[in-house]
């Protein structure tokens, strides 16, 4: 039986985003922060909106951590371009989330004041998220 050849450049396939998240499950650093329940594509842009949402609310006082990076290129041909001659170009970056991820920590500031700038957060996501709060916090 002849063995396909293999080429130099392998074809880059989108994945499938089966499953719970395996790493970034739980809090590392900060006290409060909030978890995905659906799996998506969160973009670059959005990952932007949604720090300066929590930053301004916080009146940059604590700390805000971002724990999902946008490190897949997502490539798009222009509209109406016949098919073949290769793959698009890249279009924006986003970060695969599954359920269970922690997306952002916050700490030093009370829990009200985290609980509503991690709302504001999360309503520029395109997941359902859920707010967490860290084992070791007392009132």
């Amino acid at each position: 039986m002849l063995q396909p050849k293999r080429t130099k450049y392998r074809k880059q396939q989108k994945g499938r985003m089966k499953g719970n998240a395996g790493r970034g499950n739980q809090l590392a650093n900060g006290t409060f922060g909030i978890k995905s329940l659906d799996s998506n594509f969160v973009t670059a842009r959005q990952i932007e909106a949604a720090r300066i949402a929590a930053t301004r609310y916080m009146k940059r006082e604590g700390s805000i951590w971002i724990m999902i990076f946008p490190d897949k290129p997502i490539t798009k041909k222009p509209l109406e371009v016949r098919m073949g001659k290769g793959k698009g170009a890249v279009e924006y970056y986003a970060a695969v989330v599954k359920p269970g991820r922690i997306m952002f920590e916050v700490s030093g500031v009370p829990l009200a004041t985290a609980k509503e700038a991690l709302r504001l957060a999360a309503q520029k996501l395109p997941v359902r998220t859920k707010f967490v709060v860290s084992r070791t916090y007392q009132e």
